[in-house]
Formats: structure tokens, sequence, C-alpha cells
């Protein structure tokens, strides 16, 4: 019997001793390794805190003392920890979920895995207890050094330091990375800190032997450290950044040295007053393989060979972000004033090839993308032509930037964003669903969603000519698939996919719906029912033409894989309505509802997304339903 198996909650961690708690450290290593390889995840992220995940359940009392994790993607050894070990189906549809998840334990907190925000969190629960009577309670934040890039670590430091009455404990996980490494001021200084030839040795003594007297050395520990400039601060040479927060820090301190993490939080849960706590950790740590990875020490892995890490297949097919990524360099080589910005995801959104070619032209502003977005609006203003690519459910973050200052201003900016839609186990945090129905409301913005390689290629091209407002190009996750041809293409750059011997129903198909969209015009076809299937292109703004063939037809059916509360289809049939259209018109798309992790074909599915479920609706409203016949609007 393994020492993890025998852990049934926190608590059965305290009778353990340093070897027993290594030997354990060295289990979970061997768990994650071998079931995150069956499964897909965030593998070596949570190699690299199992001692420090460890050690704060060692000194801590969750879910008393509630954790937070920023980002929730290093909670896997939280999960082992707090009774969840099996992890044979992670990510999948009833199996543990990727980040924390409060229907999982009472253990889990914040569930959001959007980064930076665990501070924010920390502060609010910090002083909600001081202020309801559990004062003894600490609350502690785990928050990755890639995390300090972004503005509302630095808010709500700002504010925590105002109030010292408070049991709060903040760790910074320092291991140089957030996705790939970290980049900016904040990773060169923390780096020339982890870098220093001195400061385990420095840290280690003085912690060691203050330790040995007890509470007694932690109080005279304490002392030694009081006022603005702490002790420890003055030992370690690190008093610059954190002693002018006034916040008191310990560290550095080496991440996977088990009995000084446990002597660190330890001092630091005594000191009734928020700390900080710097540890040093190596992403992947254990795995050779993960260390080898230069490019992102296997961040977040598909089913791999547990052995050699690697990928147990590979698909032939290009992908979407593929795709982009080769347009953009062609662009690039033929417009100069084309420049590429992100946040912190460089590979992941395929700029790297862009990177590699005209680096000087290219940006990574860290985990920031308010800043990403303004900084854009700055360089179209500048006369550049700035390329913002992130991730579709991470332009939430940076609404009121594309508001007010990209469309306020009227400025050539393009966005493009990977992974939107519905993107399958990451689950609600994740999923891309938001971005059709929040960014139309954009004055002047112009969205496109290819159905195919050929039409992201041209779509991008078109999206860098606009100078005089926002362009968005979204595309969801994973290989493209085959081409679609249209059948003819509308003065006004509408694509007409197939049409029907009746115009009975007018089917409009988002981006990679148009595929499914195809499938329900045939099952109609064969039910007697003639089917057009349009693809706009520019879903936004709604071109002429759709209003023009929604005229022609008695139903518009619009499918898209974003929300359909104030999606597409509420715009097309707002735009019908104003044009004098009386059409029937269901928008179908998915609920305004918080997806949990599954794959992609289930939550479609779920979503009534099947062509069966679609046609077979279709049929039921065509036959059952006395519909109007349609007629054109007086200005078509």
């Amino acid at each position: 019997m393994t020492i993890l198996s025998s852990i049934a909650g926190p608590r059965d961690l305290d009778d353990l001793s340093i070897e027993q708690l290594l030997q354990l450290a060295g289990e979970i290593r061997e768990f994650l390794i071998e079931n995150v390889a069956r499964t897909g995840g965030h593998l070596g992220p949570n190699l690299g805190v199992v001692e420090l995940t460890l050690a704060m359940h060692r000194v801590f009392s969750s879910p008393d003392d509630p954790f937070i994790f920023d980002t929730g993607h290093q909670s896997y050894v939280h999960k082992l920890l707090t009774g969840r070990q099996d992890f044979s189906a992670l990510r999948s549809r009833g199996g543990l979920a990727g980040y924390p998840q409060r229907s999982e334990s009472p253990h889990d907190v914040v569930e959001s895995s959007h980064a930076s925000s665990s501070l924010r969190w920390a502060d609010g629960i910090s002083r909600a207890l001081t202020r309801t009577g559990r004062a003894d309670r600490h609350v502690v934040a785990v928050v990755g050094d890639g995390a300090l890039t972004g503005g509302m670590t630095w808010e709500a430091l700002n504010n925590i330091s105002d109030d010292n009455d408070r049991n709060l404990v903040i760790i910074v996980n320092d291991n140089g990375r957030s996705y790939a490494p970290t980049i900016g001021g904040m990773a060169r200084y923390l780096n020339r800190v982890r870098t220093g030839p001195s400061y385990r040795a420095m840290y280690r003594s003085s912690g060691q032997v203050f330790g040995k007297f007890g509470a007694a050395g932690r109080a005279m520990y304490r002392g030694l450290r009081g006022g603005t400039h702490g002790f420890l601060s003055r030992l370690t040479n690190n008093v610059a950044l954190y002693s002018n927060l006034d916040i008191k820090y310990l560290g550095p301190v080496d991440g996977h040295d088990l009995g000084a993490m446990i002597e660190t939080l330890q001092m630091a849960k005594s000191y009734g007053a928020p700390v900080i706590v710097h540890t040093i950790t190596e992403k992947g740590r254990g795995y050779q393989p993960a260390l080898d990875d230069h490019d992102d020490q296997f961040h977040a892995v598909g089913k791999i060979n547990p052995d050699t890490g690697v990928a147990m297949s590979k698909s032939t097919v290009p992908g979407w972000t593929d795709v982009f990524a080769e347009e953009l360099v062609r662009i690039g080589e033929q417009r100069p004033d084309v420049i590429a910005i992100t946040a912190a995801m460089l590979r992941p959104t395929g700029l790297a090839p862009f990177a590699e070619r005209f680096p000087d032209r290219t940006y990574d502003v860290g985990i920031a993308e308010q800043h990403a977005v303004t900084s854009a609006a700055g360089m179209a203003f500048g006369g550049l032509h700035p390329v913002v690519a992130m991730y579709a459910t991470f332009i939430n973050r940076a609404f009121d930037q594309v508001l007010m200052d990209v469309g306020l201003h009227r400025a050539g900016v393009t966005f493009v964003l990977d992974r939107a839609g519905v993107t399958g186990p990451d689950g609600p945090s994740h999923h891309g669903i938001w971005d059709l129905a929040m960014l139309q409301i954009v004055p002047h913005i112009r969205i496109a969603a290819p159905r195919d390689a050929a039409r992201l290629t041209e779509s991008l091209r078109e999206a860098v000519d606009v100078r005089d407002a926002p362009t968005v190009v979204r595309f969801p996750k994973g290989d493209v698939g085959a081409e679609i041809p249209a059948i003819e293409r509308l003065s006004d750059g509408v694509d007409v996919l197939t049409r029907g011997d009746a115009e009975d129903v007018l089917i409009v198909a988002i981006g990679p719906m148009a595929s499914m969209a195809l499938d329900v015009a045939e099952r109609l076809r064969a039910e007697g029912i003639g089917t057009t299937v349009i693809d706009p292109r520019w879903a936004v703004p709604v071109q002429p033409s759709v209003i023009e063939l929604a005229g022609q037809h008695r139903l518009v059916i619009t499918i898209e894989d974003g929300i359909r509360v104030g999606g597409i289809g509420t715009r097309v049939r707002q735009v019908l309505r104003e044009s004098g259209v009386d059409t029937a018109v269901n928008e179908l798309g998915v609920p305004d509802e918080f997806i949990p992790h599954a794959t992609r074909e289930q939550i479609l599915d779920d979503s009534g997304l099947t062509p069966v479920k679609i046609a077979d609706d279709i049929v039921a409203q065509v036959r059952g339903t006395r519909l109007p016949v349609a007629r054109p609007a007086a200005s078509a």
C-alpha cells in the first residue's frame, strides 16, 4: 500500500515524518505522469508544485483556511490530497475537472481559470473573515510569477497593503514561466533574485537558526524583520519591490525543499498580517521529457507515452491555428506596418512563426489583455496595424478597452480569436462562447467567422486592410477540416453554399457550423423542404443580401456556436424587423449557461446542435405550423 492511497484528506499528512512526506512527493509525481499521460492535461505545472502543495496542507487547515490557486491548472496535487484520486476521466464528462470546482469539493474556492485574480479573491475573503469574527483563519493564495504580469495582481496588492489586520499569505510560485517563459520587467527582476548566488544559503541559515527555537524563535525572527525594511528583506537584498508595498516578505525559498517550505509557511502563518512567501520551483520537476521541452515544459499535453513523453497520436490535418500562423507571416512579408501582439500566449495562438521571422514586430505583453488592446490602439494611431491574437475566452477581460479605446477611436486593430466557440475539456471559463454576443455591440466593428482554411486566409487579409474600425477573425479549436466551396458569391461577399428547389428555409451558417448546415439541408430536401444555405463570411454587420434572401424564404434558421442570447441570430432577427421583413427566425446556438467540461460533440448535442435534431425540429415546424409567405422588404 502506497502512502498516497492512504491519504483521504489533508489531516492525514499531520503524522507523517519528513521522510514519509518526501516519499509521498515521489509517489504523487509518479501518479501524475502515469495518469495525465492517459487523459491529457496540465502536467508540467503540477509536477512543479508537489512539495509546495504538501507544505500548504501540512501547515494550514483547508477548507477552514481557503486555498486559492492562480491559475487553477496547478491544483492537481491539491485534488489528490483532498480525497480525489480517481483521475481516470480527468477533464472528461463525469470525471474530475482540470481546474478547481466547488461541486467536487469544499476545498475548492475559485473555479475560474483566468489568471491574476487570486489576490483580489484573497483580499475580499480575508476582509470578510475578519469582519465576521473569524480572524483566526488564514487565506492562502498561490500566484504564479506569470500572473504577476497582470494588472489585477498589483491593484490587489495596493489594497492588501492598506490593511494589515488580517491573516493573508501570498505564495509567489516563481518558476520563470506562465505558459512559456515569463516576460517583462517583473520577470527580469525575479530572475535576478532567483539567480542570485547566495539567496538560498542566506535564507535557509536564517530560517533554520530561528526555527530551532520554536514559537519563541519565530517571534524573535518576526521582531528582527520588523519595520518597513524587514530583516529578511535586508538579508536577501530584495527590499526594492515588496517592502515599498509595506507587505512583509519571506524568501526566496527553494520550493522543492519540503522542510524549508514547511518552516517558512509556519512563520508566515504566525505573522498575523499579510505576508509574501517567494518560492522558487521548477516546472516539470522530476520528469525529464518535460524538462527537455524548452518551449513550455509540458504545460498542457494530450495523451502521451509516459516513458518518453511522445504524443500517442498526432493529427496530419492542419489546425486552424497553423493556417493563421502561416498566413500572418505571408502578410507580414508584404505589409511592414503589420505587427503582432499577444498576452503570454505566443505559441498557443500561432504567433511564434511571425516572431521568429519578425522579432522586432512582435510584442508579448504578459498576462495583460487590457494593456494589449489599448497598446494596440496606440500603435494604430501611430500608423501601424496591430494583429492582437488571444483565446476567445480572454477577450472577455478586455471588453472595455475594445469598446472605448479601439472602437470609440475607430482604430484599425485586428483581433484574432483562437479557440472560439465550444472548446470542450477545459470547462466553463475556457469556452469561447461569449465573443460574438459581446463584441458585436461595439459600433462599427466587423466580425468574420471563416468556415474553412481558404476563408480564414481570405478574411484575415480583408481584416488587416480595414484601417478605420476594429475587425475580428474568430475560429475554433482543432483541425480545419475539408474545404467547403461556394456555388456562388454574392456582390456583398456572402457565399451561397447550396440552393433548394423551393424557397422554404434559409439557413445562415456562422463559421464552422457550415458543414452542419449542409447536412441539415440534405435531410430537409429528403423531406421535400427546399433549403438554401449561406455563409455570410462577415457575420457582423448583417449584409444586404442576407436581408434579401430572408425575405424570399418562409423560415430563417441561424446556427452559431456562441450563446444564442444576444448572438448573431438575434442581430439578424433585429435587422430583418427594422427592414420590414417578417420572415420567422429561429436562432440556434449554445444556451446562456456556464457549460461544464465535456467533449465538443457532447456539448453540441446537449444544445440541440446536431444535424438530426435541427432537421427534425425544422420539419415539425414547417409541417405543423402555417408559416406566412415571406415577402421581400421594400428596400431589398
